[in-house]
């Protein structure tokens, strides 16, 4: 969010935004400004996204393996393509379910910002974001930012998938390494890459759709649509900020 193009239209006040951070400046000036403990606001909404969205994918990718993509009945191969299907669909419906948890989760993250800001806590914890959103907008409201956020986990799992299964065949059949960790955790360098590659710009799209004030209607303030948010990103801050938080994003990727 930083230098974000949709504040700056909104308040018409670019000089009021903050200097750009790498990761590393970033998690320093959070230690310095609100304490070490806040590297982990939010984890509790992001506990319970893992619940709804790692419970929910697991168990719709398994129905359809077995009951839709027609997996041998004895465990023989699988073809690669089916399994990218498979966690393509099985992840955009998982992400759908855990999708006001995403929300609640980005809004705890942002409190910071706006407590260094001088603005007023959005916010108190979980239970306070769950019924505050759906108290001023209806259970729709929930699903702000529903479509980007949708968007990113398909494209996350086909990446991840598809890559990390090439990969750590094309290592066992062409070097001299054995199916152990080495070799897997080369697999989920190489997959976590392509993953935030292709779930980056939906990932800093959905974040500022959920992080925006809203009016009493429901409605965005700073954007229209996840197409206005896209549209306003590149035109204002350039194709490359489509990736801000790359790194990071990668990193939380990469899985020994």
């Amino acid at each position: 969010i930083q230098g974000e193009a949709g504040v700056r239209e909104h308040v018409r006040r670019a000089a009021s935004q903050p200097a750009h951070r790498g990761m590393l400046s970033t998690a320093v000036g959070i230690v310095r400004e609100e304490g070490p403990l806040k590297l982990w606001q939010g984890a509790t909404p992001a506990i319970y996204r893992h619940i709804v969205y790692s419970g929910g994918r697991m168990l719709l990718y398994e129905q359809l393996r077995e009951s839709v993509l027609g997996r041998s009945k004895d465990g023989g191969s699988f073809p690669v393509w089916k399994a990218a299907v498979g966690g393509l669909v099985s992840g955009a419906l998982g992400q759908f379910l855990a999708s006001p948890t995403d929300l609640v989760k980005v809004q705890m993250q942002m409190e910071g910002k706006r407590k260094l800001e001088g603005q007023p806590p959005r916010v108190r914890g979980v239970h306070h974001a769950f019924i505050k959103i759906a108290s001023e907008g209806g259970l729709r409201a929930l699903w702000a930012g529903w479509a980007p956020n949708v968007q990113r986990a398909a494209l996350v799992n086909l990446g991840d998938l598809t890559t990390y299964d090439s990969v750590k065949h094309f290592l066992l059949r062409n070097a001299t390494l054995q199916d152990n960790c080495l070799c897997h955790g080369l697999a989920s360098t190489c997959s976590g890459l392509v993953a935030a590659t292709m779930g980056t710009p939906a990932d800093v799209v959905k974040t500022r759709i959920m992080n925006q004030p809203w009016d009493s209607n429901g409605k965005g303030l700073l954007y229209k649509s996840s197409v206005d948010c896209l549209v306003q990103t590149v035109k204002i801050e350039g194709f490359l900020s489509l990736y801000k938080g790359f790194l990071p994003t990668w990193l939380r990727m990469v899985q020994f």
